[in-house]
């Protein structure tokens, strides 16, 4: 793929002090999408460096190391499926494997297709500056370091700007407090102190289940509560694991045909046509059955229909009821604002059954909010909470946010940021008009964002990876879309929510977060249609030689 052009900057060697590093391809983010990405360039022989801010590759899975920390993908969905090799050597040991396991297999790929070779570690990237007369991008570090290259490709990840809450008095703290993405890399003696949970979201959910009745006190403070369900993880057996591996190729053409990219794709009966009585029954299954099923195996219309959505959020609220001991305490962990599935649904173990703990107690912050932080603990409207440690699960700026922490600086000095003020714009989720050689991998509204995102991510970096060669085989070395196409692709995402109950939620899916000034409205941040149907639109864009894009030299 590589572009037959004079380079304009001097390779390493040759570098004055304090001129820029080039190479003709940078990825930035050595999570799982940059881990592909670098990889699929590096595989075709690409001059490509890879800058990760942190000491180390992985990511999400890198900084998440909070007690708890799994994916609700399947394990043996969530592994890359370029290699057949790779499938074939590596072993899950659980249905859906804890965040040290991940790590060690996306270790496990970097080693084996030497990958840390074209990794800079320790490089947080301010800010990135199209040259309009080279048609590179310069990149600024944070230590002072500058790199160039004609094509940036982006794997910043969704989840990886941590946003604490807007609270007074979070420095008056004289325990110890951090957010659940930067939790220690040693593990925390924690049997004997007083803990409190700041959030409810998917990440307050794992750490709750995880502390209850291992901490001498528990204090949830829940502002609102979430839909959850049973994730009912188990061990992989050497059987299961030999019977997984013989049959890859049906299980990935599986997820491919699903809109989630999971193993579960939704029932195609009619809600209306199915008996009260054999949708209760086919709901009791998959509530018992792991992963997603529950949601993403259910009745299209429970995402779509307000009446079918009503009564099978009854369903889980009965099973609520069930699940907690306490009736005035179940009654506050059902959702009231929104119905079962409209948010991401957090698949728990045991997260209801923690709050039959004496020691755990939930603290509802709209009928008493914190009203400070202070040297000892929280202070609420009604009471003081004596504490040891403070955990904030208080969620990410999702989606954009890693976006808006780095200053893209695109043609006529336009900001990415400014740009995407009220919310962002895209062709394909993969470029923005005036940001040429600006590629996303991962970005808002792709599938990645709300799929199983390894399926997704291996979609978006191989279409990337063939419009890059197509550009080569056309002696064109600058690409970036239309106002118009842009324009289409923002209104067609869109006009995908409007669809859907998922235009109501108050969640990262939509941009919200109470944390963040200017993020109580609705963004448009997803691609609503489906991976399946995602995938669709890329083939046919690459099929009639990409319209909508401009290619020059």
């Amino acid at each position: 793929m590589t572009i037959t052009e004079t380079s304009v900057q001097a390779r390493p060697s040759e570098r004055a002090a304090g001129t820029p590093e080039y190479h003709e391809h940078v990825v930035i983010g050595a999570g799982v999408c940059g881990i592909y990405g670098l990889h699929k360039l590096a595989e075709a022989g690409e001059d490509v460096v890879l800058l990760e801010r942190h000491e180390d590759l992985g990511g999400t899975w890198f900084k998440n190391r909070y007690p708890g920390c799994r994916f609700d993908s399947e394990s043996y969905t969530y592994g890359y499926s370029f290699s057949d090799e790779l499938l074939q050597e590596w072993n899950w040991s659980e249905r859906f494997a804890a965040q040290p396991e991940t790590l060690s297999y996306l270790n496990h790929v970097a080693e084996k297709f030497d990958l840390r070779r074209h990794m800079r570690f320790g490089c947080s990237v301010t800010e990135a500056r199209f040259n309009e007369e080279t048609g590179t991008w310069e990149i600024s570090l944070a230590d002072g370091r500058l790199y160039s290259c004609r094509f940036l490709l982006t794997a910043l990840g969704l989840l990886s700007a941590p946003v604490p809450p807007r609270i007074p008095g979070r420095e008056d703290f004289e325990g110890l407090s951090l957010h659940t993405y930067d939790w220690p890399t040693e593990p925390l003696d924690l049997h004997d102190k007083r803990v409190a949970v700041i959030g409810t979201g998917s990440t307050g959910v794992q750490i709750i289940s995880s502390l209850a009745g291992k901490v001498k006190e528990l204090d949830v403070f829940q502002m609102n509560p979430n839909w959850c369900a049973p994730l009912n993880n188990s061990p992989i057996s050497s059987t299961e694991m030999k019977q997984i591996k013989s049959n890859y190729d049906s299980i990935f053409a599986q997820c491919a045909q699903t809109p989630g990219g999971f193993i579960h794709g939704p029932d195609r009966r009619r809600f209306a046509d199915v008996p009260p009585r054999e949708r209760r029954a086919f709901w009791e299954k998959l509530y018992a059955e792991p992963g997603f099923g529950i949601w993403l195996g259910n009745f299209r219309e429970t995402m779509m229909d307000e009446e079918a959505n009503a009564e099978m959020s009854e369903f889980v609220a009965d099973k609520i009821r069930e699940r907690v001991d306490n009736p005035a305490v179940a009654e506050k962990l059902i959702p009231k604002d929104h119905g079962f599935g409209v948010h991401r649904v957090p698949m728990e173990t045991n997260y209801y059954e923690a709050y039959n703990h004496d020691s755990v107690h939930l603290i509802d912050l709209k009928q008493s909010p914190i009203e400070k932080i202070t040297a000892t603990g929280i202070q609420t409207s009604e009471r003081h909470y004596d504490l040891d440690l403070i955990v904030y699960a208080t969620g990410f700026d999702a989606i954009t946010g890693s976006y808006d922490r780095i200053n893209f600086i695109g043609r006529n000095g336009q900001t990415l940021r400014d740009k995407w003020d009220g919310g962002p714009t895209t062709y394909l989720g993969v470029q923005v008009d005036g940001f040429p050689n600006l590629i996303m991998l991962g970005g808002p509204h792709s599938a990645s964002v709300a799929t199983n995102f390894p399926r997704a991510i291996e979609v978006s970096v191989d279409w990337a990876s063939d419009l890059l060669s197509a550009m080569r085989e056309q002696g064109k070395t600058v690409v970036e879309p239309t106002g118009e196409a842009e324009a289409d692709w923002t209104d067609h995402i869109r006009d995908l929510y409007q669809r859907q109950l998922l235009r109501k939620a108050k969640s990262w899916f939509t941009g919200y977060n109470p944390n963040i000034e200017g993020h109580d409205r609705t963004r448009y941040l997803i691609y609503a249609g489906g991976a399946n149907r995602y995938r669709e639109h890329l083939a046919r864009v690459a099929a009639d030689g990409y319209p909508g894009l401009s290619m020059t030299r």
